[in-house]
């Protein structure tokens, strides 16, 4: 069995989650390698990946390359590819990083969305395992990652081996992490947040705290809408709505959400997996609207 030291990895998209977990994994001395692009790509080539987290700023020499170019890298497979792109971009990453892959590799979608690790095995016959992350991060300029607060937590599971695998990495690199055994509850809970309040900031183009706090109500309907498309599927998230609504009173006033941000930007946004996966009225409602701002 691989030590987490001896593992190699693939960090697919250094954005606000995969810059992150890439850097603390580098600077604990984790075999990294992460993919990225344009300006941000260069940057780190350049000058390393800088980390901000409140007042710690701190940075990482990770070995940065394109993606899609894995020639001369090395002869064989990745132990473990992590998936940190948005929803819409998984099959095309898969895609592009499937020479380095084979059937022992653990593949891991940190992606919004609650059906990636049934997308992955769709696609391949690796050892997938499902996962989400909780973090405030984003690019806040090129080769810089800003993290918002203390909040970080990858949550993962499936087959018991590779899901220990995994866990020696983040046990090594320091990262909180959690292993539920029912992991499809897990990330049903975290969609709960992100699907309600992506839409939410991103219809009212204002932050979690704002939603919150002026339209409190609305927000408190549209998590149970979700709740309950949940438990049409077998999954009771019920009691995680008042949760939810309680993490989003606590957050930095000026913490919004990823959509919400690439809706500014003027970027392409995941709605078809945070807004119009949940066929709901008035989550059907806000999606309508804001598949016109596309």
């Amino acid at each position: 069995m691989y030590k987490g030291e001896d593992m190699r990895v693939a960090v697919v998209g250094l954005g606000g989650v995969g810059g992150y977990i890439a850097a603390n994994f580098v600077r604990a001395g984790i075999d990294v390698v992460g993919f990225a692009r344009g300006a941000h790509l260069e940057a780190i080539q350049t000058h390393g990946l800088e980390i901000v987290e409140d007042a710690l700023c701190w940075s990482a020499k990770v070995d940065a390359r394109e993606e899609g170019k894995l020639d001369g890298y090395f002869e064989g497979a990745f132990d473990v590819v992590l998936f940190c792109v948005k929803s819409y971009d998984l099959d095309d990453a898969y895609v592009k990083i499937r020479s380095h892959i084979d059937e022992n590799t653990i593949l891991l979608s940190l992606s919004n969305g609650v059906d990636n690790g049934e997308r992955l095995r769709k696609m391949s016959k690796s050892r997938v395992l499902d996962g989400c992350v909780y973090v405030l991060s984003h690019i806040e300029a090129p080769g810089v990652v800003r993290k918002k607060g203390k909040v970080f937590a990858a949550v993962f599971g499936g087959e018991s081996q590779a899901t220990q695998l995994l866990t020696d990495l983040f046990e090594k690199a320091q990262l909180r992490y959690k292993t539920p055994e029912d992991i499809q509850t897990a990330l049903w809970k975290k969609y709960l947040f992100i699907s309600g309040f992506a839409t939410l900031t991103s219809y009212y183009d204002k932050p979690i705290s704002w939603v919150y706090k002026h339209h409190f109500d609305e927000a408190k309907t549209l998590l149970e809408e979700i709740a309950a498309f949940a438990a049409q599927r077998g999954i009771n998230i019920a009691d995680e709505v008042p949760k939810a609504l309680d993490t989003a009173k606590n957050l930095p006033k000026d913490a919004s959400t990823s959509m919400h941000r690439d809706f500014m930007l003027s970027k392409r946004v995941e709605l078809d997996s945070l807004s119009a996966y949940v066929r709901m009225p008035l989550m059907q409602k806000f999606y309508t609207a804001l598949k016109e701002r596309v």
